[in-house]
């Protein structure tokens, strides 16, 4: 899987603390091929949305080290609207995101998972094996797991997510996130939000 995250090569470890760009907020939060999984207040005064590979490490290690802290101190407070979008980066991405998907209001929990086991799955000799085995401990069983996989629907709804973000907000790689419109590319740190989070909470 080291293809899925080459996009990151050169990039270093930490998001840019100014924006890449800006889309509208109507535009980013347009309906969509699959209904956002949405964590936190309705009328939380910041929405970040993050378009995320399952299979690119630097999205792991965002979850792994900076979503517990966000959650914790922004999206459980009120203080922001927390959504994350399917932008797989190759088949396998695509397969987690499908399964995970068929967990409904248990997605994240199911992504939160798949991000912290990731290399027993994504970069093992046998992934979806990896994959099957991980998702053993949210009761997808192997019958399931591969009528999962065989959804044409599911599989074409998961890529329309990722091709309208392409096209229409000019995500080109993952982790990419936008915070009430304006984009940051790369990965987050604790105080990259801490700052933009301030900022936008005083702009409101």
């Amino acid at each position: 899987m080291a293809a899925a995250c080459a996009l990151f090569a050169a990039t270093p470890a930490y998001a840019e603390k100014s924006p890449a760009g800006k889309v509208s907020v109507e535009e980013l939060m347009a309906p969509d091929a699959l209904p956002d999984v949405v964590e936190g207040s309705a009328n939380a005064p910041v929405t970040i949305v993050e378009y995320a590979s399952m299979t690119c490490s630097h999205c792991a290690a965002f979850h792994r080290d900076v979503y517990p802290e966000l959650k914790k101190n922004y999206i459980d407070t009120g203080k922001v609207k927390f959504i994350l979008r399917e932008f797989p980066l190759d088949p396998l991405a695509t397969a987690a995101f499908m399964l995970a998907r068929q967990l409904g209001d248990k997605r994240d929990a199911a992504v939160d998972l798949l991000f912290s086991q990731q290399k027993n799955w994504a970069f093992a000799d046998k992934p979806l094996d990896g994959l099957a085995n991980v998702l053993k401990q949210t009761g997808i069983g192997q019958e399931k797991f591969e009528a999962v996989l065989k959804d044409q629907a599911l599989y074409d709804n998961v890529n329309k997510v990722r091709n309208r973000a392409a096209e229409k907000l000019g995500v080109n790689s993952t982790p990419t996130f936008f915070i009430n419109g304006d984009k940051y590319t790369g990965e987050m740190t604790v105080a990259d939000l801490d700052q933009i989070i301030a900022s936008k909470s005083a702009a409101k």
